[in-house]
């Protein structure tokens, strides 16, 4: 069995115990869209685009999570295409050894620029395969930085601010519903439209983004 395949069926598991004391059960979404299940949202606060942005996409991922992987292309292309907000949540997911160190990590180049910490995470999805333990992270992102000539201290986070920060996110999408990853919206304001849709299949991303900016032309 190749790594993908195996990686797959291991996050189609439900978690029922978190080993970051988050207590939530949740699983990565593999498969298409016939058995992608919709999410029934308890708090939908944070489906919203940021300020002055009438339509955004917002997701829930887990760097770790090979679907994530597999969306992350798509999803970058479609807010370069619409020129529109791309909101990126942290939701690792317990069972996957490195991937709440990845989202620490990815915080950390926030820092430096979001254009960074973005482009970090995509070098993670992209070479999401040869990342196989948490040892294998810290050297393929010393030479991220190394490449960038950016020094990575040996500690990211010594005070925990960046760890809490991914917890926050965790549990914001505790509250919003999160059970799989990725979860994907269209998230429009000001809109005669549902104010958020989600993205169950993926190959209607752009049909859905023309349909949220159409709507909220029309409202205005």
């Amino acid at each position: 069995m190749n790594h993908s395949l195996r990686s797959s069926l291991i996050c189609t598991a439900a978690v029922a115990v978190s080993a970051l004391s988050l207590l939530a059960p949740a699983r990565a979404q593999f498969g298409g869209p016939a058995s992608a299940p919709t999410t029934q949202v308890h708090d939908p606060a944070a489906l919203k685009p940021p300020a002055g942005a009438r339509v955004a996409i917002i997701e829930f991922e887990d760097m770790e999570c090979p679907d994530c992987a597999r969306a992350n292309p798509l999803l970058r292309e479609a807010a370069a295409k619409y020129n529109i907000p791309w909101v990126r949540h942290d939701f690792p997911l317990s069972f996957h050894a490195w991937s709440f160190q990845a989202a620490v990590n990815a915080r950390w180049f926030d820092l430096k620029s979001k254009k960074l910490g973005d482009e970090y995470r995509d070098a993670v999805f992209a070479n999401q395969p040869s990342i196989t333990t948490l040892e294998v992270l810290r050297t393929f992102t010393e030479k991220f930085a190394a490449d960038r000539k950016i020094p990575l201290p040996f500690a990211v986070d010594p005070q925990g601010t960046l760890t809490a920060q991914v917890k926050a996110d965790y549990a914001l999408g505790q509250r919003v519903g999160i059970e799989h990853t990725p979860t994907i919206w269209v998230a429009t304001s000001q809109s005669r439209g549902a104010p958020f849709v989600e993205v169950v299949d993926r190959t209607k991303l752009f049909q859905l983004i023309d349909q949220a900016i159409a709507d909220t032309k029309a409202s205005r």
